[in-house]
């Protein structure tokens, strides 16, 4: 939440200069304030877990958030409990179709990552989503495979196979401080990745649209924004609680797929021994900058967001 100070208090300048939520008395008293709309469209096949993971950091703010769950009316889902998605979930073709408004709009990674984007069997329905939030959302967050379809539709950023999967706690860089999604962030902070594909950098680098927010010469690009924040692309996992990688791991052993041990994760890369868990902080401090952000800057009325888009 942003602090209330006269604009002529010193410390004003300062603050405004490290993008620290501050506002006047002259906008305080004219702020209407109203429950933030954000909908997620839960792409991973752990249905449940995702939906714990995200609501909790969506959760940890003084904000009201009403969620909206969206699914992909061309895909049907093997792993949500029976009876789940028709009962928590909306299509998103319903969504594109009525034209309804959000502040905020998260789509989740999808374990299909090595495959084309075209031959994914609800590409097309996601690019109507991908469309339709330009003008109808305030600000999308895409994660992991979401950030690569949203960097390929919108910019054609390719993404390229890695010589083996990305798996395990990476340190992460932050490029420039102070900026919004980076306010209280260290200069290096950890966050889970788990995939098999990057983006390629020099494409992205190439694009003046897009903003290099966060990387790592281990990992690669993680964080990219466009259009100041209103498109922002993460490459990893900020979500993920303590045993989601754990999971994963034990998962591939039992299917007798390739996988090392998760790197920076076990102490003593010991699977035997529970996970220390070391991006907790900034994964919550990462999900209330974005709706700080959101709050701040989204229209009191949703309709005329496509006058701001």
């Amino acid at each position: 939440m942003p602090i209330r100070i006269p604009k002529t208090l010193p410390a004003y300048d300062a603050l405004r200069q490290e993008n620290v939520f501050v506002i006047t008395d002259d906008r305080a008293e004219h702020q209407d304030i109203r429950p933030l709309k954000v909908a997620i469209l839960n792409l991973m096949p752990t249905t449940l877990d995702t939906e714990v993971q995200l609501l909790r950091l969506l959760g940890n703010t003084p904000l009201q958030v009403d969620i909206s769950f969206l699914r992909m009316g061309s895909h049907e889902s093997r792993n949500a409990p029976p009876g789940h998605l028709e009962r928590f979930y909306v299509n998103s073709g319903e969504i594109v179709q009525r034209g309804l408004r959000f502040d905020g709009l998260i789509i989740t990674g999808a374990p299909v990552e090595t495959l084309p984007f075209e031959e994914v069997d609800y590409w097309d329905e996601l690019v109507s989503v991908l469309d339709y939030s330009t003008g109808n959302v305030w600000s999308t967050l895409h994660i992991c495979w979401g950030a690569q379809a949203g960097l390929y539709r919108r910019y054609g950023i390719p993404k390229k196979p890695l010589p083996k999967k990305l798996f395990g706690i990476f340190p992460h860089r932050v490029n420039e401080q102070y900026t919004a999604l980076f306010r209280g962030f260290d200069d290096e902070f950890l966050a889970p990745q788990s995939r098999h594909t990057e983006c390629d950098r020099d494409a992205v680098a190439a694009v003046s649209a897009l903003t290099i927010r966060s990387e790592t010469a281990e990992a690669g690009v993680f964080i990219v924004t466009a259009r100041e924040g209103r498109e922002i692309y993460v490459t990893g996992h900020l979500e993920y609680d303590p045993l989601t990688l754990d999971r994963e791991y034990r998962r591939d052993l039992g299917r007798g797929l390739p996988i090392e041990i998760p790197e920076n994760y076990y102490p003593q890369d010991d699977p035997g021994r529970p996970p220390v868990v070391r991006w907790r902080a900034h994964a919550h401090l990462f999900f209330s900058n974005w709706l700080n952000y959101v709050y701040q800057e989204t229209p009191y009325n949703l309709n005329e967001l496509e006058r701001s888009g």
